[in-house]
């Protein structure tokens, strides 16, 4: 089974084990493929586990779709903000009986 992993994690594989751990580098469309797949993984993880190390994980594969797709991120920020002061966010934890 083949999946996206961090940078740094074919040398710490290799490190550990002594072995080379065998990699392919993704092409743009793999690589958006493997980043929602990632990002789906570290959010059943958090659901699961709800951790800092979960958030984390789920911020990271976030920035690396940005980067990828040559966001700015102050933009996202910027939008965020937007959305909160015309739609409020989450903080008074209104749940809407339809």
């Amino acid at each position: 089974m083949a999946k996206l992993v961090r940078d740094r994690i074919p040398e710490i594989i290799k490190e550990k084990t002594g072995k080379e751990p065998k990699i392919t580098i993704a092409t743009d469309a793999e690589f958006s493929e493997r980043l929602k797949e990632k990002l789906q993984e570290e959010v059943n993880e958090f659901l699961a586990d709800e951790n800092k190390d979960e958030i984390a994980d789920i911020l990271e594969v976030l920035d690396a779709w940005i980067e990828f797709k040559g966001i700015n991120k102050n933009s996202i920020l910027e939008l965020q903000r937007k959305k909160r002061k015309e739609r409020g966010g989450f903080s008074k934890r209104y749940i809407w009986e339809k």
